[in-house]
């Protein structure tokens, strides 16, 4: 969760999806972004170039994320959800985003070339992304659109495929009644993220 607000609109959204996840027998566990210590990516690309046998490459940075990514790793399914910020994620998202790297691996000859994901989910797992905004559902294409782009990225090879993307907008003036609509809608989300998972399982 990117919002620095643990009870505001996006928490709110995440935890009625974290409840649908559990009503389908899901294990959850949430992490609130601003609870952990998260520093900068620096940009050497020491977790991208060496240890390539591992599943994450290891950062000389010394905070939360490696603890988070070892977690990461292990999860079949991910619900990641944010504030729109300035047209964009929220800084503590975008931090975490760019530390996600480490999840990939490169050989320094490889000038030009994107990294390649250390190991590949096969779109067994899958995704959910929940964006929320000041600005009503109708500018959704210029206010979520590109929080949904930056948060998919890695997943797209990482080989997750995301499900589900909502933006609840006018949260400055959202009325109790389509909070409880739209938690719903995240509730059902969090349900079909499962059944996916699921599904993918059986293939």
């Amino acid at each position: 969760m990117g919002s620095p607000r643990t009870n505001g609109t996006s928490a709110k959204l995440l935890a009625s999806a974290l409840k649908g996840a559990a009503h389908q027998g899901a294990e959850t566990k949430r992490y609130d972004l601003i609870k952990y210590t998260i520093r900068y990516c620096r940009g050497c690309f020491k977790c991208v170039y060496e240890n390539h046998e591992l599943p994450i490459g290891i950062c000389r940075i010394k905070d939360d994320m490696a603890s988070i990514l070892g977690e990461y790793h292990q999860a079949d399914g991910y619900i990641l959800a944010c504030p729109v910020y300035d047209r964009a994620v929220t800084a503590l998202m975008k931090t975490f985003l760019e530390r996600k790297i480490a999840l990939f691996y490169k050989q320094r000859e490889d000038f030009g070339r994107i990294p390649d994901a250390r190991v590949k989910a096969d779109f067994k797992k899958k995704a959910a992304l929940i964006a929320t905004g000041g600005a009503v559902d109708e500018y959704r294409e210029i206010m979520a659109d590109p929080c949904f782009e930056l948060m998919e990225a890695h997943f797209i090879l990482e080989q997750v495929e995301v499900i589900d993307r909502l933006y609840v907008g006018g949260v400055d003036n959202l009325s109790k009644e389509r909070l409880s609509e739209k938690r719903e809608d995240a509730f059902t989300i969090g349900v079909r993220l499962v059944n996916e998972i699921e599904k993918a399982r059986q293939l």
